[in-house]
């Protein structure tokens, strides 16, 4: 006999521990929600719905046109103006001045087929700083081959 002390036979528990699975995904959430923001930054430009290019209304304002060459010189069209080559801080308050006498003046980007694509986003941004909603960019119709 043993003593009357009787052991009992507990069963296996067949139960998973889920605790460690929530923490892992909550740090994994934490990591994206961090890297989120950093990934999405840059200039917004509104891009036609169209197959084809779209052309500026007969009736809408003359637009305002900054460009950039080949040098990486940026310029605006604006009175007499168009031919000098214009600083990032000159480019942008000209610009703010002219939205505030024209609101609803579109503002399209001329540039240089060779020029650098950096120019063309550093042109946009100062536009960007400038106040302006959004851009369009001009482009030369294809020509029949």
């Amino acid at each position: 006999m043993h003593g009357g002390y009787q052991r009992k036979r507990r069963r296996p528990v067949a139960e998973i521990n889920v605790v460690p699975y929530i923490d892992v995904m909550l740090v994994l959430l934490i990591i994206f929600m961090a890297t989120v923001p950093i990934i999405t930054q840059g200039v917004k430009v509104d891009l036609p719905q169209t197959a084809e290019a779209e052309s500026l209304s007969e009736d809408s304002k003359p637009p305002l046109v900054a460009s950039v060459d080949i040098d990486g010189n940026y310029f605006l069209d604006v009175g007499d103006s168009s031919d000098v080559a214009l600083s990032d801080s000159e480019l942008t308050a000209m610009v703010q001045a002219h939205l505030q006498l024209e609101p609803g003046v579109p503002v399209v980007v001329k540039g240089d087929g060779a020029v650098a694509y950096e120019q063309v986003v550093r042109l946009m941004v100062l536009l960007q700083q400038a106040g302006v909603p959004s851009v369009g960019l001009m482009t030369q119709p294809q020509e029949q081959k």
